[in-house]
């Protein structure tokens, strides 16, 4: 499992995004892997819109006082989604948002305002510069899904930097910036693989993890170690372990794309098994990367039956299990009416270049593998007749 981690991080795969180069490479390596476990592989394509792609680091400097400032991408400096792509440099003197004039301004967003408020005071301005958390590595972090772009420039700083330009806002400061941020229309796959199906009347288990990460951005790389190779290599390793057995228990899997754009993959695929009928228990892992405590677990659509699995499977293996949010593909499952759990077991270094293989814990993967393994052999030995103290 911890090799499966390094070669989905590696750079070879940059990234993982869907409709990349790196993710399609990712793909076909991950294709090879269930056919060499004895799976029936196949793909299905579905379309991503406008998915946010940075296709050149911006370039942004500030200055006050005849001193300037250079700031580095993705630490001091990143694109909020909210942005309209603005590839030409614009220079300008800063202003305070709601406060100064603001044509031709890059105006500074109070702490207390938000992105909509600040809209309101932004008529002609040159861009908007809003402040932003940085992780404990001191990187922001990255996301897909969110805003549509809006009429503006629009970037984000660290806390330290937005204090240091709001400041300079009041001494005659300027700042020349870009927002190269391009949306692009693409074509993601999720990857099918069928080892045996249910005896009549057996229950069917799905195991899930999305194989997409946030990519690369031009000299940012961000492996997508904990988020989610780990949950892949969890899946990829269950699988190989129940590829004999148990009998009567139908297995597949499903390695999803475009979860982090908007768990577009696992809908499509909801959608498609609900239009044939099926109904399997789903079992999906994002993120094994370090345990602490309890794995997270969430449940959705009709789970109690699945819950009750899981509870006694925790019990088996030492894994301790509590209620908690997994914002990941297992939600679509559930909303189509499946039966469906999320497994979250920790991620260290959120969509950024600190989410590196090694901050994934073998014993975490390897935990979380046996959890699994242990659930689809009681699904397969009792599968009505355990209760759950998690509930649903």
């Amino acid at each position: 499992m911890a090799a499966t981690v390094n070669t989905l991080a590696s750079d070879e795969f940059t990234g993982r995004r869907v409709g990349s180069a790196g993710g399609a490479a990712a793909r076909a390596w991950l294709v090879d892997q269930l056919a060499a476990v004895g799976a029936t592989v196949n793909s299905d394509d579905f379309a991503v819109r406008a998915v946010p792609d940075v296709d050149a680091a911006p370039t942004v400097t500030w200055g006050s006082n005849a001193a300037s400032h250079r700031l580095t991408f993705g630490r001091e400096v990143a694109i909020h989604l909210a942005s309209a792509h603005i590839a030409d440099l614009r220079q300008g003197p800063l202003g305070v948002a709601g406060a100064d004039d603001p044509t031709g301004r890059w105006l500074v967003v109070p702490a207390a305002m938000t992105l909509f408020d600040a809209y309101g005071h932004a008529h002609n301005a040159a861009g908007l510069l809003l402040g932003r958390p940085v992780d404990a590595h001191g990187w922001q972090y990255t996301t897909l899904a969110g805003p549509d772009p809006g009429p503006l420039a629009v970037l984000t700083l660290d806390p330290a930097t937005h204090r240091a330009v709001l400041a300079a806002a009041d001494e005659g400061g300027w700042l020349s910036g870009n927002a190269p941020l391009r949306r692009l229309d693409v074509t993601g796959a999720n990857i099918h693989a069928t080892f045996h199906a249910p005896a009549p009347g057996g229950v069917g288990l799905l195991l899930t993890a999305h194989y997409d990460g946030v990519g690369d951005h031009p000299g940012l790389r961000q492996p997508g170690a904990s988020d989610n190779a780990s949950g892949v290599s969890v899946v990829l390793e269950a699988a190989r372990v129940l590829a004999s057995g148990p009998g009567g228990i139908g297995l597949s899997v499903a390695l999803l794309d475009g979860e982090e754009i908007g768990a577009f993959g696992s809908a499509h695929h909801a959608q498609r098994l609900r239009a044939r009928g099926a109904s399997p228990l789903v079992v999906n892992v994002d993120g094994a990367g370090r345990l602490d405590h309890a794995a997270a677990v969430e449940a959705g659509g009709p789970a109690h039956q699945l819950l009750a699995l899981l509870d006694q499977a925790g019990r088996h293996t030492g894994v301790p299990l509590a209620a908690g949010p997994v914002a990941s593909d297992n939600r679509r499952y559930g909303a189509a009416g499946l039966a469906a759990v999320g497994i979250g077991a920790g991620m260290a270094g959120y969509h950024s270049p600190a989410d590196t293989p090694d901050g994934v814990d073998p014993g975490t993967l390897a935990a979380v593998a046996r959890l699994v393994v242990a659930t689809a052999w009681l699904a397969a030995s009792a599968p009505v007749t355990l209760s759950s103290s998690i509930g649903d």
